[in-house]
């Protein structure tokens, strides 16, 4: 339960600390005070989105703070989801920068929103002014009786199930469609791989193939220049060689004097073989040249199939060419073991529907057997609620698989004798919104087990009697749970075990909103200003207080 609140620099609230009471909780205020300005900061604290436009001041960060005993309530499994170290005494933090920036802390362990709006969740329901509304909605009723039933283990294992039969769906879905699309492709696919399965390309064979063709297109010429060099090394009559040989016996002859001189002469002899090794492959390398003119059409002729492919293909290397190949291979493999990988999937589909059809049975199952009991809880406090010849039914019916089960849920309600019950949003005021809420509330606040619940104004609609029964009923909820009721009816607010009075203090240069306590006399004026005006007689504060100490 919520043990302590502090609210700074929020909205009109410049400081506000207030620590609930275990019991029944009520706040008045006159419209416009700051209740619905508290209820806005401990929103946040459930994950609400910050806006930087609700700081109080502008040069200050804004802070709200909960702190919660948790004793005897089984959360520590839900901290534990969440990986957070829990503690009896939680404390849970919100703040807003300057800058509009937000912050959230559990147990000062700094969470996510949506972490926070998980275990806000588990802390604290708020039913707000407008959450009547939410009663004639179809998905809002099928909630009702899942938490009445406790659905909510079957719930997640239905979800997990039908997230994973969507997903095998999908999967299904675009592999028919990818096979669709590959066997269109697969004839033209077939005859490219065909083609340059043909052609048998050799990964370097491209610069090979252009030298060979240079030199045959020139062999003529080549084969006269290496003739012309190899003369102008090795000609018996006028060459290098030979007068180098001469210049060898020059040398030798030198030596004989100054035998320093040998060093040249041996140079002289390695420069000789080297020659000869050079003129030995000239001749070698001409006669290797052929004028053949077959061979340099058949070159040019491979040639142009790799340059005709290169270009069908939009790259510039063998080797690229080879990389197409191979992956024009794997998808026609694909396309062969479609039919496999298809069947595989098909198979797959269909277990995870049985999955999810058998887990949407038990769950629309476990829905079908507290719908009377619901319908019978239901009349029963809705006749203690002024609402005597009131028909209340909930039909279930069967539809598609969707996200919350195969089940549509529907409330039909009458409020009048002979009028056959229609579904609620068509035929209920908002008196019975209110009321028909107010039970709802009642009869979930168990099954939930929620340490603190807050009521703004549902008591909207009703009056009189009626109004002090709902204020016995959050009584009697009281008993088990933290209640904090935002009311302007004096039979409710007279219900309390606390009374918070929330008002606006001009006294500064800027309108602040604050709450305290009140003494018992205080509650007594404010619940006699709540049934005769700022003025009450003295026979209205009587009853007022008569009101108080009976309660």
């Amino acid at each position: 339960m919520l043990s302590n609140l502090l609210i700074k620099n929020y909205a009109l609230i410049k400081q506000l600390e207030m620590s609930p009471d275990p019991g029944l909780n009520i706040i008045t205020g006159e419209t416009g005070a700051g209740k619905s300005i508290m209820l806005g900061a401990i929103g946040l604290l459930l994950g609400n989105r910050a806006d930087v436009k609700s700081l109080y001041d502008t040069s200050e960060k804004c802070v709200i703070e909960g702190s919660f005993n948790l004793s005897g309530y089984d959360l520590r499994p839900n901290f534990e989801e969440e990986n957070l170290d829990f503690s009896d005494d939680c404390i849970i933090r919100r703040e807003i920068s300057v800058a509009g920036k937000s912050r959230a802390f559990i147990n000062d362990t700094p969470v996510n929103l949506d972490t926070l709006k998980r275990i806000g969740g588990q802390l604290l329901d708020i039913h707000s002014q407008h959450d009547s509304i939410m009663l004639g909605n179809n998905d809002f009723q099928l909630q009702v009786v899942d938490s009445f039933a406790g659905n909510l283990d079957l719930l997640k294992s239905y979800i997990s199930d039908y997230q994973t039969y969507r997903s095998e769906l999908k999967y299904l879905d675009d592999l028919k469609s990818e096979a669709a699309q590959l066997r269109k492709e697969f004839d033209y696919d077939q005859f490219l791989h065909q083609e340059l399965g043909n052609a048998a390309l050799v990964s370097d064979e491209q610069d090979k193939l252009e030298q060979e063709l240079t030199i045959l297109e020139n062999a003529v010429e080549i084969k006269e220049k290496l003739q012309l060099a190899h003369a102008y090394l090795d000609n018996p009559e006028n060459s290098v060689l030979e007068f180098l040989k001469g210049s060898i016996n020059s040398l030798a002859q030198a030596a004989r004097l100054v035998p320093a001189y040998d060093s040249l002469r041996q140079r002289a002899q390695s420069t000789l073989i080297e020659l000869r090794d050079l003129a030995e492959e000239i001749e070698q390398v001409n006669g290797s040249i052929e004028v053949d003119k077959n061979r340099s059409d058949l070159v040019q002729e491979r040639l142009d199939l790799i340059y005709s492919l290169l270009k069908k293909h939009q790259v510039s290397t063998i080797d690229q060419l080879l990389e197409i190949e191979q992956n024009l291979q794997n998808k026609l493999n694909t396309v062969l073991n479609f039919d496999e990988d298809l069947l595989k999937a098909e198979r797959k589909t269909a277990q995870a529907r049985e999955a999810m059809l058998k887990s949407a049975k038990s769950l629309s199952s476990s829905r079908q057997k507290v719908t009377k009991a619901i319908e019978s809880l239901i009349l029963e406090r809705l006749v203690e609620l002024g609402i005597p010849n009131a028909s209340f039914s909930i039909q279930i019916s069967e539809i598609p698989p969707s996200p919350n089960g195969s089940d549509s849920v529907v409330f039909l309600f009458s409020g009048n004798k002979g009028i056959v019950p229609q579904e609620l949003k068509q035929v209920a005021s908002g008196g019975e919104f209110s009321r028909l809420m107010m039970v709802i509330k009642y009869i979930l606040a168990d099954k939930k087990k929620l340490p603190t619940i807050i009521f703004d104004e549902i008591d909207t609609g009703v009056s009189g009697e009626i109004a002090k029964k709902m204020g016995k009923m959050m009584q009697n909820m009281a008993h088990n749970h933290q209640i904090i009721a935002i009311t302007h009816l004096h039979q409710i607010a007279s219900s309390g075990n606390a009374h918070y009075f929330v008002y606006k203090d001009h006294s500064s240069d800027k309108t602040v909103s604050k709450v305290k306590k009140l003494t018992v006399d205080e509650r007594v004026q404010e619940i006699a200003q709540m049934i005769g005006g700022h003025n009450p007689s003295e026979s209205v504060l009587l009853n007022a207080r008569e009101m108080i100490l009976k309660e």
